[in-house]
């Protein structure tokens, strides 16, 4: 949201007006164009004399026509083959700025093991490139306050007159300062009905929509006359919808499955409901840009993608080289198949003081809602807006073309996009007349005065990109020696993304990727919750044919599609970004909470089912089942279930694998009795391990549960069945944990049944099988790590905090650097046992109660991930006044010689390179952390931190990697939302850490400019952490003499390979599933990766293969035939492979239905599932 709003005031972060007046600078939306049709003139023909072949001809005219119809037909077909069904919309139009899909192989700019750490693509502009040359020094450009003074010289346009596209938008927050509920009601449903009655009544007026929760919404309240309406006026090219997607998702903390479900949950309700498929895509207001969004927007069949916030200085250099509009390449692309045409808005934001040219004060004074008539703020520049008459309209006509001329000059093209919009804008008719009329007016006098050399119009998104394809196409734009691009000419290439985000001076939004922490993580955990989900149903309908079946998943289908949406709404770039007021964030944590249990319940009656033990007909019957962890609200830590375990009865246990590969791991669940047995569902003593649970409690550190823990196998997507049991006479009972103990207090009370021993000495180890961790015993942090071998990383655990007095939301202004925080002293509790060592620490600190208190696992199970990983806990607490203006960071201060270049990915898909820089401010040398940071040192050691939600991350000091955990802000930061961030929850923080050698020569990342990869055991690690086991427990026990029948699921007849990962295995259309569709009713979504050669090829696991083989698709699944299997794009809406950069799928001599995946891609297939008779 930026500037002004009708409601509320909704004054979107640019600062007060007083701000703006003296910068210059406010904020808001728009977009525009329309696809231009051709009139096709049929030639006259001279007339002839009429012979007796004539009069044949013309007595036969129609049998000859046929004839020659159906052998051009005939031709065609021989020539082309069969043409595909055209699944974009029907009103889309035919040309496309595309050229040619064929790939082309450049020369990289920097050749590397096409396996191996990096690949680089050729390219114009790197972001990093812009880094090193750009001096950030924020220098003052007068009335263009972030750029320079623009001048023209006037015969510019004389060749090619100038093209304006206006593009009216309103751009609508679903949820920031009211809920998506509260908006609708009191700004949105107006501002589209207003749409629709302004567009109807003058074919010139356009229009773009981006926010498919809010028109779904709509659609449901309007009458049909509405609904014929806006299908007309989409039809007709007055109205674009943008972009499609449920809403407009933020950049930095989504991860990329959340990112393709909410934009095909947008783009699958739009074609079914309206008949169209967006190309273009319109982003904002996210708060900076990743080329993650550009590949998925790629492969879901878009073509050209508009952004906005960028920092002030990389829009200044870009300008000045006109290079705002550019072909975005992934940084690994050698064969552009990624290419996406981009256009960066040049000012400082997208409000209509900042989008009509580079002066806001005049831009301000044509921003007809602000007239005194209407309820926005006034201009702060002090010149209003004045209705446009016949008596002015020549000095207000050359005063604003002289704002799109000097626009125009930052750009290649004659051509100039000029959104007119803002937040919420356009909403009653008297407001839409004032902007429509007083602009028609204007275009008018500009039109009809051809010594102008300029033609300006309404126009959508789509007018505006066909317009500068149509214009590139005809002059060739390119510069000598320009890479650019093989598909898109006359623009240059770039790789890389816009984070930070700095809007103004040191003003960068780095707070956002920590704010409201808890429900970035459950946003995580609601995300592999929906996939398990979606798997489980998947299978359902695939291996169980009977009508019970169907009826338990049709029965479904309706919560599936709302967890579906509120997955979808919290991508919302004031969602997950934590950036909402509180109560929102409380609408948006119910919606996700509910949608939760939902899950669950469905998943656990799903278990039943594929385990062959639900018979009954009716899907109301409760499950014997229930989710293992449960949470009682939507702000609750989630609580293990105890299991009883009374003498003489046995619990089921239940795990499901949502992974692709067998799992073998380490699992746990809460008992309250300790004397247990673990059998599996052989009834075969399993050997397991009892130790007491532990909590953030000083005073009371243990519970008086317990936690027992196993050596779990479960099939790929497969279900195995585990037993706790008391009393059985024939297995070992579970092995007790030895526990020793430091504590400043002569408080401690050991826990029955264990033994318990006093520390002694001031470092103590704990160790399996591949490492030993020493610690520091007075202030119990982790010192070192030290490989079989004797090779010993530093990894210098410090735990800090920073102040911050101006630090709010968005915003990340420390006052200095960050103090540590935790003293001598502290309790310190050491678990040993042969599955799993914990050193669980409660530090001292100058609060009475610590705000944190942590736990280091390692885990010693042979063949498992879990043997080469350390498990950090963070149990973080910023709760009561003595937290206020605190941010909780974690610091690794390790011996790693990585020059403070560090690697962090960007939404769980790829890595980016990150480089600390001196001329930027502390808060500027911080990056988002979606799921991965490492550092590499010279020598190719390797230091990796895993996380399973967002965070933000930075590398200050050679060595150093610090992780911001929690923030608590007692001011807002002057973007708009009014408030500080106060609202924090107790929660825990998971962290998997990875010190890796190389086996082979390793790039040197200091003097590298690209990305390097994750080994193959880092990606493994990273898949075990977000999508782990789910496990069920049966809600009452049995008796033991009671011994059900083996019970395991396994569908897949064998492991994929280790770089293969099954993004997604679903129905998409679950409530039409017993429908008769044309399309295949599951999808495939297959994602293969990128890894690193230079370390361990199998990481020392027993990965069975890598996918240098192609897949058999047909094969895939145990007693299920794959049928019907197609491409798709991402959002399974374009089968047209070469359209979408697929690069070849099916490799020479290949058998049928062989699948080859490039590295790094993602591919989507529709396909049947058919029970193999």
């Amino acid at each position: 949201m930026p500037s002004s709003s009708h409601i509320g005031g909704n004054s979107r972060r640019g600062g007060g007006s007083s701000w703006w007046a003296n910068y210059r600078l406010p904020t808001t939306a728009s977009a525009a164009s329309s696809s231009a049709t051709k009139s096709k003139h049929t030639p006259s023909r001279k007339p002839r004399k009429r012979t007796a072949v004539i009069n044949f001809l013309f007595s036969n005219f129609f049998t000859i026509a046929l004839c020659v119809s159906l052998l051009f037909l005939f031709v065609t077909i021989l020539h082309f083959g069969i043409p595909k069904p055209l699944l974009s919309s029907p009103f889309r139009p035919a040309r496309s700025s595309f050229k040619s899909r064929k790939p082309i192989v450049r020369k990289t700019q920097h050749d590397g093991d096409s396996k191996g750490g990096a690949l680089a693509a050729a390219v114009d502009i790197t972001t990093k490139a812009l880094y090193d040359k750009i001096e950030f020094l924020d220098e003052d450009g007068g009335a263009w306050k972030q750029g320079w003074t623009v001048t023209y010289e006037g015969n510019e346009w004389d060749r090619e007159k100038l093209k304006i596209f206006v593009v009216p938008h309103s751009h609508n927050d679903p949820g920031w300062k009211l809920t998506v509920d509260e908006y609708y009601e009191k700004q949105t449903r107006l501002i589209l009905d207003t749409i629709v009655e302004a567009l109807s009544k003058d074919e010139r007026r356009k229009f773009i929509w981006e926010e498919m929760s809010y028109l779904e919404r709509w659609w449901r309240d309007a009458s049909e006359d509405k609904q014929v309406s806006f299908i007309n006026l989409v039809k007709n090219g007055q109205l674009e919808i943008v972009g499609g997607g449920w809403v407009m998702n933020d950049e930095a903390n989504s991860h990329y499955y959340a990112i393709i479900e909410q934009i095909t949950e947008g783009n699958l309700w739009l074609n079914d409901t309206v008949g169209v498929v967006p190309r273009n895509s319109w982003a904002i207001d996210p708060f900076g840009y990743s080329p993650t969004m550009a590949y998925l927007l790629r492969r879901m069949g878009f073509e050209n993608m508009l952004i906005q916030r960028t920092h002030y200085e990389l829009k200044k250099e870009l300008a000045s080289g006109k290079n705002l509009e550019y072909v975005w390449r992934q940084s690994w692309d050698i064969e552009e198949t990624t290419d996406i045409f981009a256009h960066m808005m040049p000012f400082y934001s997208y409000d209509i003081p900042h989008t009509c040219g580079p002066d806001p004060a005049i831009c301000c004074q044509f921003d007809f809602a602000r007239m005194r008539s209407f309820l926005y703020e006034m201009c702060p520049w002090h010149k209003q807006p004045v209705e446009t008459s016949d008596e002015n309209v020549k000095e207000r006509a050359l005063k604003l073309l002289d704002q799109y001329r000097k626009k125009s000059t930052l750009f290649r093209t004659n051509t100039v996009l000029i959104p007119l919009g803002d937040d919420f804008r356009y909403i009653d008719i008297d407001e839409a007349e004032g902007q429509f009329l007083n602009y028609q007016k204007l275009f008018d006098y500009i039109n009809s005065n051809p010594s102008l050399n300029a033609e300006a119009k309404f126009g959508t998104l789509d007018d505006y990109f066909s317009a500068v394809h149509e214009e590139a196409d005809r002059i060739n734009y390119s510069r000598p020696g320009e890479v650019g691009s093989g598909q898109i000419g006359g623009f240059p290439s770039l790789s890389g993304d816009f984070f930070t985000y700095a809007d103004r001076q040191q003003d960068y939004w780095s707070g956002y990727y920590v704010s409201r922490p808890f429900f970035k993580a459950v946003d995580r955990v609601l995300e592999h919750t929906l996939r398990a989900t979606e798997i489980m149903m998947a299978l359902l309908h695939g291996y169980c044919q009977r009508a019970q079946c169907e009826k338990l998943a049709t029965g479904f289908a309706y919560k599936l599609t709302a967890a579906r949406r509120n997955l979808a709404l919290f991508q919302h770039h004031d969602g997950v970004t934590g950036t909402a007021k509180d109560h929102v964030v409380r609408d948006y944590g119910t919606r996700m909470h509910l949608s939760l249990q939902d899950l669950q319940i469905f998943m656990s009656k799903a278990i039943e089912v594929l385990l062959g033990i639900r018979h009954e007909k009716s899907d109301h019957n409760p499950s014997q089942f229930e989710a293992e962890q449960m949470r009682s609200r939507y702000d609750a830590q989630p609580v293990h279930k105890a299991i009883s375990a009374r003498e003489g009865t046995s619990h089921s246990v239940v795990l499901f694998n949502p992974l692709e590969q067998t799992t073998e791991e380490v699992v746990m669940v809460i008992v309250n009795r300790p004397d247990v047995v673990v059998l599996d569902s052989n009834w075969t003593c399993v050997q397991s391990q009892i130790s007491p649970e532990l909590q953030h409690e000083r005073s009371k550190i243990f519970t008086g549960r317990h936690r027992v823990h196993w050596k779990a196998s479960v099939p790929a997507l497969g279900l195995a069945t585990y037993y706790i049991a008391n009393g059985f006479a024939g297995c070992e009972k579970a092995k007790r944990a030895k526990l020793k103990y430091f504590s400043t207090s002569n408080s401690f009370s050991c826990p029955s049944p264990y033994a318990c021993s006093k520390i002694e000495g001031d470092v103590v180890d704990i160790q399996n099988q591949r490492q030993t961790l020493t610690f520091s015993v007075k202030l119990g942090l982790l010192q070192t790590v030290s490989d079989k071998n004797g090779s010993k990383t530093v990894v210098g655990e410090e735990i800090g905090m920073y102040s911050s007095r101006e630090s709010g939301a968005y915003l990340f202004k420390p006052d200095g650097e960050a103090q540590p925080i935790v003293e001598v002293g502290g309790d310190m509790i050491i678990s040993e046992g042969p599955l799993m060592q914990e050193v669980y620490s409660c530090p001292k600190t100058a609060w009475e109660r610590t705000p944190i208190s942590h736990a280091t696992r390692i885990y010693s199970g042979d063949n498992t991930i879990q043997e080469f990983l350390i498990e950090k806990e963070y149990h973080t607490e910023l709760l009561g006044s003595g937290f206020g203006n605190k941010e909780l960071i974690v610091r690794y201060k390790t011996d790693v010689d990585s020059k403070r270049v560090f690697f962090s990915d960007l939404n769980g898909f790829q890595m980016s390179r990150r480089e600390t820089y001196n001329k930027i401010p502390l808060q500027g040398n911080y990056y988002p952390m979606p799921s991965l940071a490492f550092m590499q040192g010279s020598k190719g050691r390797r230091f990796s931190v895993h996380s399973r939600q967002s965070f933000g991350v930075a590398s200050l000091e050679d060595g150093w990697l610090e992780i911001m955990l929690d923030r608590r802000l007692l001011q807002d930061d002057g973007r708009g939302l009014g408030q500080g961030v106060m609202d924090n929850r107790p929660m825990n923080v998971i962290f998997h850490i990875l010190v890796e050698s190389n086996v082979s020569s390793a790039t040197n990342p200091v003097s590298h400019p690209s990305p390097l990869s994750p080994s193959i055991l880092s990606h493994l690690v990273g898949n075990h952490l977000n999508y782990p086991l789910h496990a069920f427990v049966a809600k009452s026990p049995k008796e033991l003499s009671v011994q059900p029948p083996p019970s395991s699921f396994s569908p897949l007849d064998a492991p994929l390979p280790c770089d293969l990962h099954i993004v997604n295995l679903k129905v998409p259309r679950p409530s039409k599933y017993s429908q008769q569709l044309e399309d295949p009713r599951f999808v495939l979504i297959l994602q293969r990766y990128h890894w690193d050669t230079s370390y361990c090829r199998k990481g020392g696991l027993q990965c069975t293969s890598v996918a240098d083989e192609p897949v058999n698709l047909f094969n895939l699944f145990k007693g299920l035939t794959v049928m019907n299997v197609k491409a798709t794009s991402l959002n399974l809406l374009h089968e047209d492979i070469e359209m979408l950069g697929y690069s070849e799928q099916f490799r020479d001599g290949a058998p049928e239905g062989h699948l080859f995946i490039s590295p790094m891609e993602i591919q989507a297939y529709k396909l049947e599932l058919r029970v193999r008779q």
